[in-house]
């Protein structure tokens, strides 16, 4: 992976930015890496699409058929699992990179690298408005924004953050070429003009948007939310704050590795850190940390809607509508089964009174 790439969160193959940059006599000797991305990102980021989509893909669809009951956190539960498949269709294709040169010529490049970028940014946006949602809702439940919380507002908000990602993520989209690698390899990537600030201002950008600015919103909601939910008299509370704990640490243990790695290529950008070990290791770990920070795409479902008791129900509605057949098998089967073992335990009650006796 290129400092450029790596600073759009795309992996390809293309190294060649390494080579000589920070002033090396020699090249730094990329082989090992080269050939670790070739087989390491294509398997993982193929896992990566598949459990995604079929989870943000569920969610999708469960909302779309409860559409007229929603309300404004079902508006942004379905623009995130939306912003989630989004960049999720660009794994594909940057697996297929990762093996092979791009094929997909510049408009697809351009593309790609926006369906990527945007997708990237309005789910971590997504995620920071829910989390103000909840604030909301929660310590000042009595506010003229908790009182009118419709789907319209939801809408509002939703489309506030799509174009709020866009501009995000114009520089990414704007500089993004298919070019040639040293070794005449075609590879889909950004390319930044030379003796501009754009390079450093995307590094920069990645690190307030995808983990400063979020550290800061949410350690502050959440640090009043739990003590609002604490005080009050309610059985579910505990695990309401189990799940809010839940949902911080996944996504800043998710987050926090790319960050770090991100910055640190920052700094080598800014000529410090010029080793080639340095550099190896920078390029290797990106990949690992990268993959793990896209990968959080597979725990949202499951943390902002799974978990939740409407949803789960609406899940269950959805699938006993459309395959009534199975459930009428899994309902009887469920029935002899607990019939068995309650004749098994008046059969062993028996036993032990005769004994007994």
């Amino acid at each position: 992976m290129t400092e450029e790439q790596s600073s759009v969160a795309v992996t390809t193959t293309d190294y060649s930015d390494y080579y000589n940059t920070g002033g090396y006599e020699q090249p730094c000797n990329n082989g090992q890496t080269k050939a670790f991305s070739e087989v390491f990102l294509p398997t993982l980021y193929s896992i990566v699409f598949i459990i995604g989509f079929i989870g943000n893909g569920l969610v999708v669809w469960v909302l779309v058929r409860y559409r007229q009951k929603s309300n404004m956190t079902d508006v942004c539960l379905f623009n995130l699992a939306l912003a989630d498949l989004l960049f999720l269709v660009s794994l594909p294709f940057w697996a297929h990179n990762a093996m092979d040169e791009w094929i997909f010529g510049r408009f697809m490049c351009h593309t790609i690298t926006g369906l990527f970028m945007i997708g990237l940014y309005a789910s971590i946006f997504f995620m920071v408005l829910m989390t103000l949602d909840r604030y909301a809702i929660i310590v000042h439940a009595h506010s003229a924004f908790s009182r009118n919380r419709s789907p319209k507002m939801g809408l509002a908000l939703a489309s506030l953050v799509w174009i709020i990602s866009l501009f995000a993520s114009l520089p990414n989209i704007i500089f993004a070429r298919d070019k040639n690698e040293t070794n005449s390899k075609i590879s889909c990537g950004s390319d930044f003009p030379n003796n501009t600030s754009w390079m450093s201002f995307t590094y920069i950008n990645m690190n307030l948007l995808s983990l400063v600015f979020p550290l800061i919103i949410m350690s502050f909601c959440y640090s009043r939310i739990i003590p609002t939910l604490l005080s009050m008299k309610s059985q579910k509370k505990h695990k309401v704050v189990k799940l809010i704990l839940a949902v911080v640490a996944v996504y800043f243990l998710f987050w926090t590795p790319y960050n770090i790695v991100m910055f640190l290529m920052f700094l080598q950008r800014c000529r410090f850190m010029l080793s080639c070990e340095w550099h190896n290791g920078l390029s290797l770990a990106m990949q690992w940390v990268e993959t793990i920070a896209l990968s959080h795409c597979c725990l949202n479902p499951i943390i902002y809607a799974f978990a939740g008791q409407k949803f789960r129900r609406a899940v269950l509605k959805v699938f006993k509508d459309q395959f009534p057949l199975c459930f009428k098998q899994c309902a009887s089967f469920t029935h002899q089964l607990s019939e068995r073992r309650s004749s098994m335990f008046s059969r062993s009650s028996e036993i032990s009174s005769t004994q007994i006796a």
